[in-house]
Formats: structure tokens, sequence, C-alpha cells
């Protein structure tokens, strides 16, 4: 039998205890991180959202606008409703009327006939079985009809200021969501240009070229862009969830935007035609002066008389069948015309037609203001969507200019020509640049948006 030297009997106990160690070691793991009973499954791939995509989504999503189409839905019926009252209607009119007798049960067992025992009724049992077709004419009902098209109007004009203000909504948000998402990329940018220089920073000092001031200075600095870049996540994280509650059930729903090409800024010829013929708020002032001008006609027609017209077809005899008893046939029509002429009502008519006067004067004002706000808000929309404009290129030289002054001053800053202040300052005008760039991307945007409120060219 071979024996086994000492230190390899040692060996042979460490390469032991060792298997055992890495043994307990792999149990553990497989406890804490058990295997999967089935397949993994694939991660969901965000949804990606393009600016029509997400105005036809928000249209389905937004209370406000649901409650204009609904409104403008129950007004085209409103319309459909006085049109029907202009025309005849028709209806099936069935009736049974007893009526006490007039004689004793005795006398009403001898004869065949009895006399009911009031006079306005013809027969102790009466059937009524008859068509009705009634017809009332008078200016009452075309003013019905003028009020309810300027109602239906009026509803679709503002249907359309909903539209086109959901539609500036939700591209104000889609830009910002890029503009939160750049500043995001900005401020990791900035953290890490920070960390850099503090890097920087303490290396000159290791080397005796800077002071410690010039260290503490830079700590600052990183920690600044680290509360910085904490916030850009924030302000990312809340439009996205403000765009999402417009788009998805979920708002945390995850999406990414897709480009679009932002649309030229015609002249000012251009929009001033189409917001001549193409706005909507001209044409809500516009009909409820219409509406207004209705009603005073629905309330001057109280003078006028009403034409009543009444045709009626069936039975209306003590049997309810076509022939009677004596083979008389029960079937028959009756027609009648009714003239009402008002006389007085202690000027209640009066009344009312000044009131209608009063509320459509008050609707020329409103139609009148519509007018000139409409001037002065293009005016003001149409410079600000310029001067946004204008201002991009400006602010892609500031950009630049901030980028080389900032790798200029880090340069001298290495060669001992540059403090550390002047540095710092040209890091927070690189970020201020860039920031401010992002700021005049979304201003325009927004004033074009603005500007296709007014004018209807979405």
């Amino acid at each position: 039998m071979q024996r086994i030297p000492l230190c390899g009997r040692r060996r042979h106990g460490v390469c032991l205890s060792t298997s055992l160690i890495l043994l307990v070691a792999a149990v553990t793991a497989r406890a804490q991180n058990p295997a999967p009973a089935g397949p993994a499954q694939p991660a969901t791939q965000p949804v990606s959202i393009t600016l029509e995509e997400a105005i036809h989504r928000a249209q389905a999503n937004e209370p406000a606008y649901a409650t204009a189409l609904a409104d403008s839905r129950i007004a085209a019926l409103d319309r459909s409703i006085a049109r029907a009252g202009l025309l005849p209607g028709v209806t099936y009119h069935n009736q049974y009327l007893y009526t006490q007798p007039l004689v004793s049960q005795a006398a009403q067992s001898a004869s065949s006939q009895t006399t009911p025992r009031f006079i306005a009724n013809n027969a102790v049992h009466e059937y009524f079985s008859q068509g009705v077709v009634d017809e009332t004419i008078g200016l009452a009902q075309v003013a019905d009809l003028r009020r309810a098209n300027a109602a239906a109007a009026l509803a679709a004009a503002e249907l359309e200021i909903s539209r086109r203000g959901l539609i500036a909504a939700v591209s104000a948000l889609y830009y910002g969501v890029f503009a939160t998402d750049h500043k995001l990329a900005i401020a990791e940018k900035a953290r890490s240009e920070a960390a850099d220089f503090l890097s920087l920073t303490g290396k000159r000092e290791q080397q005796r070229e800077a002071a410690h001031a010039d260290v503490v200075k830079a700590q600052l600095q990183q920690q600044q862009r680290e509360r910085d870049f904490s916030d850009a996540g924030l302000a990312a994280e809340k439009a996205r969830l403000e765009l999402g509650v417009l788009l998805f059930p979920d708002p945390r729903t995850a999406y990414t935007l897709a480009a679009s090409e932002s649309p030229q800024l015609a002249s000012r010829a251009e929009v001033e035609q189409a917001a001549a013929r193409n706005n909507p708020e001209l044409r809500s002032a516009l009909a409820a002066l219409n509406q207004s001008n209705a009603e005073v006609l629905a309330a001057r027609g109280a003078y006028l008389p009403s034409l009543g017209l009444n045709y009626s077809y069936g039975i209306d005899a003590p049997q309810f069948a076509v022939n009677g008893p004596d083979h008389v046939r029960n079937l028959g029509y009756s027609a009648s015309v009714t003239l009402d002429i008002p006389v007085w009502d202690w000027l209640a008519m009066e009344h009312k037609v000044k009131q209608s006067e009063i509320r459509r004067d008050v609707a020329k004002v409103a139609l009148t203001a519509a007018q000139r706000r409409l001037i002065a808000r293009l005016d003001e929309t149409f410079s600000e969507a310029a001067a946004a404009r204008d201002q991009l290129a400006s602010l892609d030289a500031s950009v630049s200019t901030a980028e080389e002054s900032l790798r200029l001053t880090r340069m001298r800053y290495t060669g001992g020509e540059a403090t550390v202040l002047e540095v710092v300052d040209a890091q927070t005008a690189f970020v201020t640049a860039e920031n401010a760039r992002e700021d005049g991307r979304v201003r325009f945007q927004a004033a074009l948006a603005d500007l296709q409120t007014l004018t209807g060219t979405m």
C-alpha cells in the first residue's frame, strides 16, 4: 500500500476543501437564481410613433375633443329633427271609450240603442281606430330650422377649433419630448465633461501645476452637473408621460418618436389669405350671429297666425269592425283646417322679441371682436414664427462658437495660461447655448403650430 506524503495529504485536503466550497457556492447561486420554467419571454419593443399617428391617437383619447365631436353630431341630429318639423306627421290612433248610459239596465236590455249620459260622447261603447295626418304651417317652424342650421354650423366650427387646438397641443408635446431627450443628452455630455475636467485638475495638482482650489471648483462643477443630469432625466420622463396620456391607455408605455420634417413658413400674404377663408373662430362667431337672427325671426313669428291641417281615416263607431250590424260601413274620413290668430298676451311676445334682439346685438359685438382678435393674433403669431426661424441659425452658430471656446479654454488651462474659472464659464456657456438651441427649436415648432391653427393648413 502506497503512502501519501504529508505534503501530498495537505494538498489533497486543500483540494477537497476547495471543491466543497465551490459546490456549496454553486448550490447557493442556483437557489438564489432559479432557472426559468419555460423559454425566456422576448422584451417588448417600444412603439414607434409619428406626429400624424400621435394626432390620430390623441383625437381618440382626449375628452374635450370627444365632447366637441359629440356636440357636433347632436347638432346635426337637431337639424334633422327641425327639418322633419316642416313635414306632415302620421300617427295611428286607437281608443276605446265607455260612457254610462242614460237609461236603466232594464230599459237598456229592452232597447238595442242607448243614449250615453254625456252629450259630448256618441255612444255607450265607442271605438276609435284611425290613421291621422297632421301638419302645422307657420313661421315658427321655418325659424326653428334656421336656428338648427346655425347651431349645427356653430357646433362644426367649435369642433374644428377643438381639433386644431388639439393638434397644436400634441405638436408642442411631441417636439417637447424631442427637446427634453436632447437636453438629457446635453446634460450627460456636460456631466462627462465635468468629470474629465475634475480628473484633469487632480492630475495637475499632483504635478504641482495647479492649486487645490482648482480641484474644489471642479468638484463643485461636477456635482452641479450631476444634479442637472438628474433634473434633465426627470423633465424627460415628465414630458413622455404627458404625451403618453394622450396616446396610450397606460401612459407608462414605452415608445419612440419618429423624426418628421418641419414645414416651411409661408409668406405673410399666403397666411392672411388662408386665415381669411378658413378660420373656425370667425365661422363660429358668424354661426352664433345667424343663430341669434333665427331666434329673432322665431320671436317675431309669434305675431303671425298658425295654420293647422288634419286628416283622419278609420273607424269611429260603436263596434270595432269595418261594417256595423246593419251592414253600414264604419270606415270613413274627416278633415279639418285650423287657423289660430294671436290677439293679446300682455306684451309677452314683444318682450321675447326684445330679448332676442339684445342677444343678437351681443353676437354682433362678438363677431367684430373675433375679427379684430384674428388680425392681432395673426400678426403676433407670424412675427413669433419668423423671429424663431431667423434665430435658429444664430443659435447653431452660438453652439459652435461655445464649443470652440470650451476647447480653446481647456487647452489654455492645460498649458497653464487660463484659470479654472474660465474653464467653468466656458463649460456653462456651452451647455447654455445647447439648451437655448433646443428651446429655440421648440419655440419655432410651437409658433408654427399656432399659425397653422389660425390658417387651417394642418
